[in-house]
């Protein structure tokens, strides 16, 4: 009879799962379900291991991407640092040989200019002209060079004509026949020359022109 009583006092229990509230007409946040009776307030022991195990390894894998993509960043910058350097230096050489091929060019024009000085013909508009031609060319780093009485220089010259000649010490540079041009250390034309070299029986010829005066003679002998 207690029981009976107790039951129909209690009354049905009513749930509310409206989504709209029909009072402010808002939609509801969902309500977690009651746990029933005997369940477990919270996850056990176990269950916070697995989900702290888990996480551990998200962020060690998360980690791993990380250096993969730094260490992929950082060969890519390498590179583009290597490439850079690659295609300015190509630049570089193909800018250096592009004015070397035109001051080969005008070589030929200098020579026939410094030609024209020696005979005193460069006068007027011409010698406007010739004066910017060279002046043009110099800026650019091209060099005449040769000049009679210096030494032989296998690397810079060019021997077109050989001879013997007294007072000198070896071979020497005794007439430029053509001037050389050089931008820097870069040879684009030896200089084309006459070389002298110290005459080998020049040496004898001398000593035996000194002794022939101290040699006795007929008269001296009588």
């Amino acid at each position: 009879m207690s029981e009976f009583s107790e039951t129909e006092n209690t009354g049905p229990t009513i749930r509310d799962r409206r989504r709209i509230d029909p009072e402010t007409y808002q939609v509801r946040e969902p309500q977690a379900a009651a746990p029933g009776p005997g369940a477990p307030s919270g996850p056990s022991d176990l269950e916070e291991t697995a989900a702290g195990t888990a996480a551990a390894e998200e962020i060690a894998g998360l980690k791993t991407q990380l250096g993969e993509r730094t260490a992929d960043l950082q060969r890519l910058q390498a590179e583009y640092v290597n490439y850079k350097r690659r295609v300015d230096r190509d630049r570089d050489v193909a800018r250096k040989g592009g004015i070397e091929a035109v001051l080969k060019d005008l070589m030929s024009v200098l020579d026939h200019i410094g030609s024209a000085r020696e005979h005193g013909e460069v006068t007027g508009g011409f010698k406007a002209v010739a004066d910017e031609i060279e002046r043009v060319t110099a800026r650019h780093g091209l060099e005449s060079y040769g000049t009679a009485g210096e030494p032989f220089d296998p690397h810079i010259h060019e021997a077109l004509m050989h001879a013997h000649a007294d007072g000198i010490d070896g071979p020497t540079c005794v007439q430029i026949l053509q001037p050389g041009y050089r931008i820097g250390e870069r040879i684009l034309r030896p200089a084309r020359v006459a070389v002298a070299e110290p005459d080998p029986d020049a040496p004898a010829a001398q000593a035996e022109s000194q002794e022939a005066p101290n040699a006795p003679t007929a008269d001296d002998e009588q």
